[in-house]
């Protein structure tokens, strides 16, 4: 395991991910904050070491940034980030032994962080579909620019979700297939039960896309409003990020796929 960044400041060219598109989220809506004057750690796992070096010069090129550790596929990713700490893990979907969705489930089961962000090389990739819902807080591609991905690790960290809500309503369509029929009594759901009428309808407009300032104008509030309505549903709920309500409002069917 690499404990520590490589001193090597070049940069690695189509290593990044997906553009975001406008806000996906928020700092304040619950997320756990970055530590001051702390690097944050990042967690390297994909099967081909070449990619694990040019993601490792990439991040260790930045001042703020520092590689933790790394591993070559899903089982040994878990073993190793049950004893490392890491606030962000860079996950490679399709590997062997243990993929990269089991593994998402495993890590992400065990608490706030780390979070993980889905790397693949196809878009609408029915395993970053997946892995989504195994609670990544982010899918990015890997040929997408390098500042894509440095953003993306900086923005998890800081507790928001990357993919847009409106991205991954997009995604979500395209799979709809494979989602459960929306509930006929989606209210009765237990992951609902608590939520308020008011909260119901922000995590409805969460689910389809909406921004804080499009809510807050639909709403008829105050953007501050919205993004306190948006903290509560993440501790009722117990969703990770943004990204997460957005896949429970499909689930519980609060919002039925085109």
């Amino acid at each position: 395991m690499n404990e520590g960044a490589d001193p090597g400041g070049a940069r690695v060219e189509q290593a990044g991910g997906e553009h975001v598109e406008g806000p996906a989220a928020e700092t304040g809506d619950g997320s756990a904050s970055a530590r001051p004057g702390s690097p944050i750690r990042v967690f390297l796992v994909d099967d081909q070491q070449m990619v694990r070096a040019g993601f490792r010069m990439l991040i260790g090129s930045q001042p703020d940034l520092i590689v933790c550790g790394e591993a070559g596929n899903g089982d040994e990713a878990v073993q190793r980030l049950a004893v490392t700490a890491a606030d962000v893990v860079l996950m490679d979907v399709r590997m062997p032994v243990l993929d990269g969705v089991a593994a998402t489930r495993r890590i992400t089961a065990g608490g706030e962080l780390p979070r993980v962000i889905v790397l693949t090389t196809f878009d609408l990739d029915e395993y970053a579909f997946a892995a989504l819902r195994a609670g990544a807080s982010a899918f990015l591609l890997k040929d997408a620019p390098p500042e894509d991905l440095l953003a993306a690790i900086r923005r998890v960290h800081a507790g928001d979700a990357v993919v847009a809500p409106s991205t991954t309503r997009r995604l979500l369509d395209h799979f709809a297939a494979v989602l459960p029929e929306p509930q006929a009594a989606a209210p009765d759901d237990r992951r609902l039960a608590e939520l308020t009428e008011r909260e119901r309808e922000v995590l409805m407009l969460v689910a389809k896309g909406r921004s804080n300032p499009e809510i807050a104008a639909e709403l008829v509030v105050a953007e501050a409003t919205v993004k306190t309505h948006v903290g509560r549903l993440l501790a009722k709920t117990g969703c990770r990020d943004r990204v997460q309500l957005v896949v429970l409002g499909y689930e519980t069917g609060l919002v039925a796929a085109r």
